[in-house]
């Protein structure tokens, strides 16, 4: 199956320089990390006029909580492709509201896995985005148990990075890394 039109880099957007950068290249779909919820209605409706699709991190905008509340808010209001958080009320609104929902998991220890694989028993979001990007072992792990398009994303600086979470089983790498983009 095919996902973010075959994209196996899905670039991350930390300051508006990179996402103007995003913006004359020739990826389809983009991320935006950090942004203020003052810019983001102009942000998104010029990242579409460049006819490029917003994957937009709902933890980290400035002046927005990130709950159900305010996943209602992205979703009817900003309309991004989709929303990535760690919270599962944002990824399951997005979900309701039939945007793309990833699902973002803070691998950090063994208690932290088992606590992902319980909650992934719940609901099960569009996507999983799994940090540190860097263990080949659990992402293949992970994809394997939770059988749900995968995500490798945090700590990926290398073009071997990239290789080894895709052969691990992630469908796509997020990287804010600007080298990296242009592998």
């Amino acid at each position: 199956m095919s996902y973010f039109a075959n994209q196996k880099i899905l670039p991350a957007a930390k300051n508006i320089k990179q996402f103007e950068k995003m913006l004359r290249s020739n990826y389809e779909y983009i991320v935006l990390l950090d942004t203020h919820i003052g810019q983001l209605g102009s942000l998104i409706s010029l990242a579409k006029s460049h006819k490029k699709k917003v994957l937009l991190h709902a933890d980290l905008i400035h002046g927005l909580r990130s709950d159900e509340y305010a996943a209602q808010f992205l979703c009817q209001t900003i309309k991004p492709a989709g929303l990535i958080s760690t919270r599962t009320s944002v990824v399951k609104e997005a979900k309701k509201k039939s945007l793309l929902a990833i699902q973002r998991l803070f691998l950090l220890d063994s208690h932290a896995l088992e606590t992902s694989y319980r909650l992934l028993e719940t609901f099960h979001p569009d996507f999983i985005e799994v940090l540190p990007g860097i263990m080949p072992h659990v992402i293949k792990e992970v994809a394997e148990k939770t059988k749900i398009p995968l995500l490798a994303g945090g700590l990926i600086r290398t073009k071997s990075d990239v290789k080894m979470a895709l052969d691990a089983g992630a469908i796509a790498v997020t990287t804010s890394d600007r080298e990296i983009w242009d592998i």
